[in-house]
């Protein structure tokens, strides 16, 4: 089995937020399966498929971000899913609006979810997909729980889409291959184009 997590906060308050992308992409991912994620167990709402021959187990913690180990590891016991298996999905503020970067393992470079992840799965070398939501300007908490302005939501609905299909490449291709075919830099779409140096010194 393949569990595929992505990670968020649970009430309707933070739907759209920037540190709910891993929901986001979940759901694009339950759309293309043709599955509900409306199951619960283990602490997260679930949806369980079949995709090209992999059984495929998609998660959603309820937890809340910091605690999101709390389901992934009994989730992982419960199912015997051994950590290469397993696909965590997260938003990263070190990476551009819509871009992708997928690692075999490493450290949890300052995401409380993963942290946290790690600590219940008692390592760090497990599969993880980030997803760019842009850096901050100014307090960390505040980022990550605000929303994208207009232009940026189409762009990071653009990548849901991409990551959803690097989410399935993993699944019957591997981490390796998914690496080689996604771990790209993107070029920002018009209107998202940062200023050159000498601009913004003006």
């Amino acid at each position: 089995m393949k569990l595929i997590v992505g990670l968020g906060n649970p009430e309707p308050k933070y739907d759209g937020t920037r540190h709910n992308t891993g929901f986001a992409v979940l759901d694009a991912l339950a759309r293309r399966l043709g599955v509900k994620i409306n199951q619960r167990q283990k602490r997260a709402k679930t949806a369980s498929t079949l995709y090209r021959g992999e059984k495929i187990l998609l998660a959603k913690p309820q937890t809340y971000m910091n605690l999101s180990g709390e389901s992934v590891g009994p989730l992982s016991e419960y199912y015997g899913v051994s950590t290469e298996d397993i696909l965590i999905i997260v938003d990263d503020v070190a990476l551009e609006p819509g871009d992708i970067r997928l690692r075999r393992s490493g450290s949890a470079g300052g995401h409380n979810g993963l942290k946290s992840v790690s600590q219940h799965l008692g390592t760090d070398e497990y599969p993880r997909l980030r997803v760019g939501v842009g850096e901050a300007g100014g307090d960390m908490v505040s980022h990550v729980l605000s929303r994208f302005d207009k232009k940026t939501q189409t762009v990071m609905d653009e990548a849901a889409e991409l990551a959803a299909d690097a989410a399935l490449d993993w699944c019957t291709e591997g981490i390796d291959y998914c690496m080689n075919k996604y771990n790209k830099k993107k070029t920002p779409p018009a209107g998202l184009e940062k200023e050159p140096a000498d601009a913004r010194i003006k």
